[in-house]
């Protein structure tokens, strides 16, 4: 488990680049990069992290399925993703 203060971070940073999104977008549209500038560094959306679900975990990251290696392996043994099955031939 990531700790609590890393992920109230991330949830920060979520609300920041949702904000600030069609700011940016109109900034860049008009090449203004100075007014760009100005805005808080935590509004790039650069700055997120892809982190799992359920444990926070930021590395091992599955897109497709927004966990970890680790929780993907466990959920997967267990039958709990539709449509994964373990290859055997």
């Amino acid at each position: 488990m990531a700790k609590k203060s890393i992920e109230a971070r991330q949830r920060k940073r979520e609300a920041m680049t949702a904000k600030y999104a069609d700011k940016r977008a109109a900034l860049k549209a008009a090449g203004d990069y100075r007014a760009l500038d100005l805005l808080p560094k935590n509004a790039s959306p650069v700055r997120l992290r892809n982190r799992c679900m359920l444990t926070g975990r930021p590395r091992g990251y599955m897109r497709h399925f927004g966990l970890s290696r680790n929780m993907f392996r466990d959920m997967a043994s267990q039958g709990k993703i539709p449509g994964v099955t373990k290859a055997s031939w």
